[in-house]
């Protein structure tokens, strides 16, 4: 028995919800392959280049933005998914589309879009990239969505873990194709979520120094990071500090995905679990961090918050996005016109529905789309301060 007893495959996959008929075959790839690939051609995957990771609308070039985290996300997940022997394929397509739903603004646009949509069931990222891929990308004749697998829809909308109340976007998707949400997801999914954790834990570090949000001394008092640092200048001695840091990022990486692994190996062992829909039925999650790892990082997320994620100048301009997505909501719902022919023209005619289309249409956006749309409706001159840079 092992882990890769427990791989998802695709010839046993539960299949797509919709035929598709008249289609051909383009290549040797199979359903979890292809699924990559419709997330990878998408228009939705596309637009990440431009949407917020940590900082909003970022002057600088070598910062990270969605797309480049969700690349990122990727690499190490499918680096696990490799030692451990399950499906790289499903485990990558996870990967790369998990902040898929994410508005403009990161968080600060998701609270946002909840408060406007709040007496309309809100807006949740992870429902709305389940909706995305589902309902509003729709570059195929027949049918809307681009189709995904249920094992690829199954881990977008579980991979933190069984789904017990739904948000209306997850559960209209549950409704016609029952992804199980009351269970845990494949060990794919698990690896794709911790994959997450990994990247952003630190390259998030890599970014907030860039930026000048932390300094050395705040992170050398976090004891994990502390360790990993004393054993890359002992190896280095001599080297200057800044390539020191870059070196710190990538072993504290190392050190988590070799835990991941071999903690995941544990679970598994212990639960005897010997398949995919054994997995499922664990009643826990058993891709992840050892208990000890898992300490140590929810230590270093509570000194992230505090350091960088909540750092005035980030809260600031968290306020100003919160604004800007407020302000053109009001504005849409006031005159749909504003959103243009095409959006304006598909106006339903039910109040949560004309909500919810409004809120696609802003989840949609860029954060520099937003911000010109905005400039186009209030002025320039009206843009909140934090965000008069872009």
């Amino acid at each position: 028995m092992s882990v890769a007893d427990c791989a998802s495959r695709p010839e046993n996959s539960r299949g797509r919800f919709r035929d598709e008929p008249g289609r051909v075959v383009r290549g040797p790839r199979d359903d979890f392959q292809r699924d990559r690939d419709r997330i990878i051609h998408s228009i939705a995957f596309r637009r990440l280049r431009h949407k917020t990771q940590v900082f909003v609308a970022p002057d600088g070039d070598h910062y990270r933005v969605r797309l480049t985290h969700s690349i990122e996300v990727a690499q190490i997940g499918r680096g696990i998914a490799r030692a451990l022997g399950l499906n790289e394929d499903l485990t990558e397509a996870l990967c790369l589309a998990h902040d898929i739903g994410h508005p403009p603004f990161g968080h600060a646009g998701e609270d946002a879009l909840k408060a406007a949509m709040a007496a309309h069931g809100g807006f949740d990222h992870n429902g709305h990239t389940l909706r995305t891929l589902a309902r509003l990308e729709c570059p195929y004749p027949l049918f809307d969505g681009v189709n995904l697998t249920w094992e690829t829809l199954e881990g977008l909308a579980k991979h933190n873990g069984p789904v017990r109340h739904p948000g209306w976007a997850l559960a209209d998707i549950d409704c016609e194709f029952p992804l199980d949400l009351a269970s845990h997801a494949s060990l794919e999914a698990q690896i794709a979520a911790v994959a997450d954790d990994i990247a952003y834990d630190n390259h998030d570090i890599d970014d907030g120094l860039r930026a000048g949000l932390l300094d050395t001394d705040q992170l050398m008092a976090q004891p994990f990071v502390a360790a990993n640092f004393r054993a890359v200048e002992a190896r280095f001695p001599g080297a200057p500090r800044d390539r020191l840091l870059r070196e710190l990022v990538r072993d504290q990486i190392g050190v988590m995905v070799n835990d991941v692994i071999a903690a995941t190996r544990t679970r598994v062992a212990e639960t005897g679990v010997a398949s995919a829909d054994e997995v499922r039925a664990a009643g826990r999650t058993l891709g992840g961090f050892s208990d000890d790892l898992a300490r140590s990082e929810r230590d270093l997320k509570r000194f992230m918050y505090a350091n960088l994620y909540h750092h005035p100048s980030q809260l600031a301009a968290a306020a100003g996005a919160k604004e800007v997505i407020g302000r053109l909501f009001a504005a849409y719902a006031d005159d749909p016109r504003l959103m243009g022919a095409d959006w304006s023209s598909r106006i339903p005619e039910e109040e949560s529905a004309t909500v919810r289309h409004i809120g696609d249409y802003i989840a949609g956006m860029t954060d520099r789309f937003a911000i010109d749309r905005y400039a186009e409706i209030f002025g320039r001159g009206d843009m909140p301060e934090a965000l008069a840079h872009v």
